[in-house]
Formats: C-alpha cells, sequence, structure tokens
C-alpha cells in the first residue's frame, strides 16, 4: 500500500481473529492469560504490551518511514523517553522557540545536572555548528516550531549532527507525518504529541516517539515499559480512529489556514503574520522542500497589540491551549502555553505577550474569517 489514506485506514483493520470485527477491539485488560508457562505470549501485562497500542504504533511507523515506534502517555513522556539514556551532563541543543513544555523540562533535567540544555535557532545553520561539540549526544529540533513557524532544515542539522556525533530528533507535532518524513529527510527521530491532529479531536493525551534504527526502537521501549509511560489502551484506540482521517484532515486544514492567512496579511489591523505558506515568511522556501503541506497554525500580531476583548470577542474559536483539533482554537502563547518560560527567555525565542497563535479547524474558513473580522473591529 502506497498511499497514505489507504494506509492510515486500513491501519488494523481486519485484525481480530476473535470474532472478525473490522475495527480491532479495545482490549482494557491488564493481565493476558498464558496457554503454557513454558512459552511467553505476546501479550502478558499490559504496561509492557497492549494489541491496541501496537496496532497505533505499527500505524504511525507507516506513515513516518520508521523502523518501530513507542506509544507514549503524552507528548512529554515521549520527549522525555529520548533523554532517558543519555550520558550523564550531556549537552541537548534544542530550538530556542520550542513549546514552553519541552524547555522547561529540559531545564528541570539541567537543574539536577542531568543535561546541559543549550537553546539555538535552529533555523540558522551556523548557530547550530557553532554549538556542536563532542559533548553533544542530541539536536531537538522543532519546526515547525511552536509558535513562530520558524522552519529548520532537518537535512543539514541531521548531517551536521552525524558528523559531531550526535543524534538528531524532530518535533513533528505541528505538522505530523502526513505533511513531513523527518526520517526520510536524516533525523533519526520523529517525535510528537500524537494529542494533536494525529488524534485530531481533542478527546484524549498520547505521544509517539518513531526510530530510525530498529535496535534504538527496541532500546526506549525497554524504557518506557521499565518506567511506565506507555500510552493507554482506551487513547490509543482512540487515536487510531483518529489517524484514520488525518490525511484528510490534516490537507483540508491546511488549505483553510492558507486561505486565511492570506487575508489576516492584507489586513491593516495585523502587523505580523506567521505562516509558512505565505510567499513573505523566511522560511517558506525550504518548508516546500521538506514538507508537503503548511500545516493549520497562524501566529499573528495585532497593530494595536492584543486585548483580552479582542480574543474573548471570537465566536468559534475557542480559548484554549491546543492544537490540531478539527475545532479551531485560539491561544495566548505568553499566558498560555509558553508561560512556564522566564520573560527573557521568551523575549529570546521572540514570544512577545502580545502574539496570538490560531489552530484552524474544519469549520468553513469564511466562517471564521467572518468571526476574525468583527472581533478585530472591536
Amino acid at each position: 500500500m502506497s498511499g497514505e489514506r489507504t494506509r492510515a485506514i486500513r491501519a488494523g483493520l481486519n485484525s481480530d481473529k476473535t470474532w472478525n470485527a473490522v475495527i480491532p477491539p479495545v482490549s482494557l485488560s491488564t493481565a493476558y492469560r498464558r496457554e503454557d508457562a513454558s512459552v511467553k505470549p505476546a501479550y502478558d501485562y499490559a504496561r509492557t504490551a497492549n494489541p491496541g497500542r501496537d496496532t497505533l504504533a505499527h500505524a504511525i511507523s507507516e506513515l513516518e518511514g520508521a523502523a518501530a515506534t513507542t506509544v507514549t502517555a503524552s507528548g512529554m513522556a515521549a520527549i522525555d523517553l529520548l533523554l532517558h539514556d543519555l550520558p550523564f551532563g550531556a549537552r541537548v541543543i534544542c530550538s530556542h522557540d520550542a513549546y514552553g513544555g519541552t524547555r522547561r523540562l529540559l531545564d528541570a533535567r539541567a537543574n539536577g545536572g542531568r543535561l546541559l540544555p543549550v537553546y539555538v535557532d535552529t533555523a540558522d545553520l551556523d548557530a547550530v555548528e557553532l554549538a556542536l561539540t563532542e559533548q553533544t549526544a542530541l539536536v531537538l529540533v522543532e519546526t515547525p516550531s511552536n509558535p513562530r513557524l520558524r522552519i529548520s532544515d532537518i537535512k543539514a542539522i541531521s548531517t551536521l549532527a552525524r558528523t559531531a556525533g550526535a543524534e538528531t530528533a524532530v518535533d513533528n507535532t505541528v505538522l505530523s507525518p502526513v505533511l513531513q518524513r523527518p526520517i526520510e529527510l536524516g533525523a533519526d527521530y520523529s517525535v510528537q504529541s500524537i494529542t494533536k491532529i494525529i488524534n485530531g479531536h481533542s478527546d484524549m493525551v498520547g505521544g509517539a516517539v518513531s526510530c530510525r534504527s530498529a535496535e534504538r526502537a527496541e532500546q526506549l521501549a525497554w524504557w518506557a515499559n521499565c518506567v511506565g509511560v506507555g500510552g493507554g489502551a482506551f487513547d490509543a484506540y482512540l487515536a487510531l480512529r483518529g489517524l484514520r482521517t488525518l490525511p484528510v484532515r490534516a490537507r483540508e486544514q491546511g488549505k483553510s489556514a492558507a486561505r486565511i492567512a492570506q487575508w489576516l496579511q492584507q489586513d491593516e489591523r495585523v502587523a505580523r503574520v506567521d505562516y509558512p505558506g505565505l510567499e513573505s515568511h523566511p522560511g517558506h522556501t525550504l518548508a516546500t522542500t521538506q514538507q508537503s503541506g503548511f500545516g493549520q497554525l497562524i501566529s499573528i500580531e495585532l497593530a494595536g497589540g492584543v486585548t483580552d476583548e479582542t480574543v474573548n470577542s471570537l465566536a468559534l474559536f475557542s480559548l484554549a491551549q491546543s492544537l490540531g483539533g478539527v475545532e479551531s482554537l485560539v491561544n495566548i502563547p505568553a499566558k498560555m502555553t509558553h508561560a512556564s518560560m522566564s520573560p527573557e527567555a521568551r523575549l529570546e525565542a521572540d514570544v512577545p505577550d502580545h502574539l496570538i497563535r490560531l489552530s484552524i479547524g474544519l469549520e468553513d474558513a469564511e466562517d471564521l474569517i467572518a468571526d476574525l473580522d468583527q472581533a478585530l473591529g472591536r
């Protein structure tokens, strides 16, 4: 099966051999009976493995072009899993404008001396090369970044890191493997919060680490079992349900986002629009080479600065800190997703207090434009 929609829809179908259910059933059992004491079965305890979780992992691996995937209880658990067996005091280069929770985790690990995070503008290859040392174990790239949507060159960074003896992981949350396949571009890992556009319905929490190396995937699966961060059975069921429509949703939401970004760019009430699909975006050319779409996120700055009244007056955008769902959301990063960062760190990452992030859903684009128009007129 070569088509992404075919692979997404057919994942796990007709795999039930007990009742011949078309959609694989949810196995909520924590323990699995052995037929023979001398033979280890495929499933024995739910923390170690679950049929639904394995089906989801296999589906994500196929979409990513990965050797194997470990499904975790959250996106942050997926990132933390990557850090578990790094050498003590290892240097980790991370995009300076990454998701606030990622920086919070790295800074917490740094406080105990476990890791040394170095925050770099990964869109600047010279800065990345300068930051690489013999002590660097991992380069964690978020592209497009959240919320500024900067684009980093995955292929070039992976080459630089490999030359320096380091591995590269790409946070693929914003785009998903439907619109970007980091491993095919040279990355060692693709990590994401499947809570977001993979699930797409804002009703579960989960994460995934997809690996280029089967051996490395086995090591991470061991760690996930050891520390108990594997995803739950029902969450896996919900995510797999969402994944079946991912290719259609991702592209339709991207079309609406492109239309809305173009409208915002022409509105004098908007001072700045960040969207990689716009030719004015500094990473547009690179995005067209390493992505097959531009995603559903848009960030804007208003000419008069953000006011609570503007955001609160939106009727079709829920004020909430997530992204990728079928429903449109509005977020003020400085107050919400990036509130854990210090003001100095937000300034360095160019996340000002008045920045607004929009996650475009599946509502009619013209209705969303009309809603933005009335809110901007307040």
